[in-house]
């Protein structure tokens, strides 16, 4: 038994595996620090980026995010947080119908994922589809949640995304 134990410890080093760590978020086998941690930093920054008006940086850091998330979704495809963020970044990067494209796919695997929802409402409000944001702004109604507020903000025009 204490064979087995040390060969399963061994085989999970090489592969840089904790067994021992609890999962966090709700899509843990898609958050490792080899990908997809290393893109959500990269978004944050981005983000600051694009706040500080360095929109040239910004567009770096979202690519080099999408690129990460690429590579994560070959390897494991269907992690709606995974298509959440590369929705995200394709359409920061101006690319529409691509992002859209992800968002679809996720919400196809989870129709209440909270970041999907919130950000495929913003696409529709940026591409002048009024009525298909408001029915993204209904799913998030009873989620009590920053996003369904935020959405709310950019659908009324009290808030302004750049895409």
């Amino acid at each position: 038994m204490l064979k087995k134990i040390l060969i399963t410890i061994f085989i999970c080093s090489i592969f840089n595996t904790n067994v021992f760590s609890a999962p966090s978020g709700s899509d843990s086998s898609t958050k490792t620090n080899s990908g997809y941690d290393k893109a959500v930093n990269l978004i944050k920054k981005a983000k600051n980026s694009e706040k500080k008006g360095k929109l040239e940086k910004a567009n770096k850091q979202y690519e080099k995010a999408r690129k990460l998330l690429v590579e994560l979704n070959n390897k494991i495809p269907n992690k709606p947080d995974t298509l959440n963020y590369l929705g995200f970044t394709t359409r920061k990067l101006g690319d529409f119908e691509g992002g859209e494209k992800y968002y679809l796919e996720g919400l196809a695997i989870d129709p209440k994922h909270i970041g999907i929802n919130e950000y495929l409402g913003e696409l529709y409000v940026v591409t002048k589809r009024h009525n298909l944001a408001v029915e993204r702004l209904q799913v998030l109604k009873g989620c009590n949640c920053k996003e369904y507020k935020q959405l709310e903000k950019i659908i009324a025009g009290e808030e302004v995304s750049k895409y």
